[in-house]
């Protein structure tokens, strides 16, 4: 039988949290039909071993597919080939660290039925729970509940989907690729409705030492979609326009430039980069705790 809902995992070599997301999903109270995609970022032995395990032991009545990117593209291209795969006319997208909630299915359904056959786009509830004094990592994980449109817990209609060509693939690490495609969305005037009992929780998994300061990279996504998305990048006020990384990212280079030519200068441009560097990591960590 086709399902009328089809659930898109993107995973990528972390099998515990994926038999955690995967059993919350087979734990739901929904009665229609739906299958499970899970798609890995390419090629990724442990997940497609895990799998195969896992389905030879599986005899429940939801249809649950696994396959791989050829090459890593990104979260988003194995969204995009998860969703291209799936045979519902909901589709709703979620993350291996998510654990969705049992009425979660059901209340993304629940809210399609008026809609049915329709381009529209739908946005759950993210829970992040959080210790009593959290780390930096744990402070940024935790804005995702204030998100208005997460791939972590958002559902779009197959005709949503067709419209925007799936999700942009040119955002490459799990960053901005939603916004992006919320931003689509809304120039092709599809609408996108909250539906707050759609709940996942996202609990933050365990990081390593200095995570915070390697997630800054991720910040080259917000200068995409602020050079693909002007207008709604200022319009929504999306942690405005990072000026502060180039500064200081300029004030370092510039130090370089000087460095055999004026020594003054040079010490001018590193102590303002030192200002600045500290400044940030001030503002970032003042409210954490020490481990970052």
């Amino acid at each position: 039988m086709k399902p009328s809902l089809s659930v898109v995992i993107a995973t990528w070599q972390r099998t515990t949290l994926l038999e955690r997301c995967l059993n919350a999903l087979l734990n739901q109270t929904i009665e229609t039909s739906y299958e499970i995609i899970i798609v890995t970022d390419g090629p990724d032995r442990e997940t497609i071993k895990f799998m195969k395990r896992w389905l030879n032991s599986y005899l429940g009545r939801v249809t649950v597919t696994c396959l791989s990117l050829p090459v890593k593209k990104g979260p988003a291209a194995a969204r995009n080939a998860g969703w291209r795969k799936s045979r519902g006319e909901l589709i709703v997208f979620t993350d291996d660290d998510c654990v969705p909630q049992p009425a979660c299915l059901a209340q993304y359904w629940l809210a399609y039925t008026p809609y049915r056959n329709t381009p529209v786009a739908f946005s759950g509830c993210v829970q992040v729970p959080l210790s009593g004094m959290p780390t930096d990592y744990e402070m940024n994980i935790s804005q995702l509940e204030r998100a208005s449109f997460v791939t972590a817990n958002c559902a779009c209609s197959r005709q949503a989907l067709l419209l925007t060509n799936g999700l942009d693939e040119e955002f490459t690490m799990a960053w901005r690729e939603d916004t992006a495609l919320e931003f689509d969305l809304s120039e092709k005037d599809v609408p996108i409705i909250k539906v707050p009992g759609a709940i996942i929780q996202h609990p933050v998994r365990t990081a390593t030492w200095g995570v915070s300061i390697r997630e800054q990279k991720k910040s080259m996504f917000n200068a995409l979609l602020y050079k693909k998305h002007t207008t709604l990048y200022d319009k929504v006020k999306i942690g405005r326009t990072p000026r502060h990384y180039y500064l200081i990212a300029c004030m370092l280079l510039l130090a370089f430039v000087f460095a055999f030519r004026n020594v003054q200068l040079t010490w001018l441009c590193l102590a303002i980069w030192a200002v600045l560097t500290g400044w940030f990591a001030f503002k970032r960590l003042r409210n954490t705790s020490p481990q970052f």
